[in-house]
């Protein structure tokens, strides 16, 4: 019997979990059935010891695979297949470290906007759409702190002119209004728009052949621009996400207001981006701190 494949259909049927984190879950229980031969008997603990001394994974991916197991067997235990779940009492010393969001600087993001200070008529009709294209997803992402996966499935339909706003479909496919609130920004999506119309596809984003815009292709734009930038730090499109909400913060924003703009279904998460904002640290500590009249 595929205990598998029985518990990725209960999940697929009962919780609102993205496709990516059904192939993780996936993932994780065919490297465990590989080296688990009896799953009714198992040894969770010689399991987890092979990952960290014989193939020395993470403690992040290790911890991410507990979870899977737990879930897995709290499945079985649920459906009546074993007594209780062999991971439920066990304690293990994997934790995820909460490590601070990486930024870009102010400046770094200007020199990034500067590379889209070109003429498009200038250019050739292809290179011309290209670089609408990369003008608008870039100024995009550092106007709204928006995920890149959620940036290659915006639609054109998904584009509300009238409001100034894009419809964002979010993790676990919550969906929220995002504001432009940049007219350069607004600007740009606007050329998109109107470029893209004269083309086929649905979405707003495109590759060069007309496809959707994968994540990975948006990170390629991402790492194009930021060579032509000449920035040196080593980073990702998501730290634009990073700096966005780092940089609402830092100037007065209220954090239940920064987490509905980011989507995080907690307002903990959000709360991870205080950390960074030193400059209002700095304020409040120069005012406010009795040492400095002693």
């Amino acid at each position: 019997m595929d205990y598998v494949a029985q518990f990725l259909a209960s999940i697929v049927a009962t919780k609102n979990l993205s496709d990516h984190t059904i192939k993780a879950y996936k993932s994780d229980l065919c490297s465990y059935l590989a080296y688990e031969k009896d799953v009714m008997q198992p040894d969770i603990c010689t399991y987890i010891s092979y990952l960290h001394d014989t193939l020395h994974r993470k403690d992040s991916t290790i911890r991410r695979k507990i979870i899977t197991l737990k879930l897995f067997y709290d499945y079985l235990s649920e459906c009546g297949l074993l007594p209780c779940s062999p991971v439920e009492k066990l304690k293990f010393r994997y934790r995820k470290e909460r490590c601070l969001p990486r930024t870009l600087s102010v400046p770094e993001v200007v020199r990034l906007l500067r590379c889209f200070e070109l003429d498009p008529e200038t250019l050739s009709p292809f290179a011309k759409m290209l670089y609408i294209r990369d003008a608008a997803l870039i100024d995009l992402l550092i106007s709204t702190g928006i995920r890149i996966g959620e940036a290659a499935f915006i639609a054109l339909e998904d584009v509300i002119v009238s409001e100034h706003t894009l419809l964002i479909h979010g993790k676990g496919r919550k969906q929220r209004l995002i504001y432009i609130s940049s007219p350069m920004t607004w600007t740009r999506i606007l050329a998109l728009l109107k470029e893209r119309r004269m083309q086929h596809g649905q979405r707003l984003f495109v590759n060069r052949y007309g496809a959707p815009l994968s994540i990975h292709g948006i990170e390629d734009v991402y790492r194009k621009y930021t060579c032509k930038a000449g920035l040196t730090t080593r980073s990702t499109p998501h730290f634009l996400r990073h700096t966005f909400a780092t940089n609402l913060l830092a100037n007065g924003a209220d954090l239940r207001s920064v987490q509905e703009i980011l989507g995080h279904a907690s307002v903990a998460t959000t709360q991870i981006y205080t950390e960074v904002t030193t400059h209002r640290k700095r304020q409040v500590l120069k005012k406010f701190n009795f040492r400095n009249k002693l």
